[in-house]
């Protein structure tokens, strides 16, 4: 079984990140899609709430699963018997900031390779930031990022419907 890895820190998850996961579960049989616990940052939802959105956003893709890892990526990896993981890229700026992560896993272990999938022309500008700017100030973020996510981001921020 194939196994791949993704993760992040989907705070909050977009269409997007949903379009990668739905490529890359073409790719391998088994998607883990993995939210980074970092305790440094500071983070809108906690992992829980967004476990909770992920597991609602993706509950009918067969082979897609969501999880929390804390560590060293290639680590998590060993662990969960991914020999892969993904990420995406948006733009060439994303692309620096990224080589220099596969290097660092490379050397880390060379066994696990990073699959680099291009964000889709419609989701290169849509980030996780913009996302809560907007829901911010009440207003809907469904083209950009999944319904429950929306709901969620509204919720947050105290404009639930």
């Amino acid at each position: 079984m194939k196994t791949a890895v993704y993760p992040g820190s989907f705070d909050p998850f977009t269409n997007g990140h949903l379009d990668l996961v739905q490529r890359a579960s073409q790719l391998f049989d088994r998607v883990i899609v993995s939210v980074a616990i970092n305790s440094s940052k500071n983070s809108f939802f906690t992992v829980e709430e967004r476990m909770a959105i992920l597991r609602e956003v993706l509950a009918s893709m067969p082979g897609v699963e969501v999880a929390s890892f804390e560590g060293l990526l290639v680590d998590y990896c060993r662990t969960v018997g991914a020999r892969a993981i993904v990420r995406g890229l948006r733009a060439v700026t994303d692309f620096d900031y990224e080589y220099a992560i596969f290097q660092l896993n490379h050397d880390l272990n060379a066994e696990v390779e990073t699959v680099f999938l291009l964000a889709a022309k419609e989701y290169s500008f849509v980030s996780s930031t913009l996302i809560k700017e907007v829901a911010r100030y009440g207003r809907s973020v469904e083209q950009h990022a999944p319904p429950a996510v929306s709901r969620a981001l509204l919720r947050k921020f105290g404009h639930a419907k």
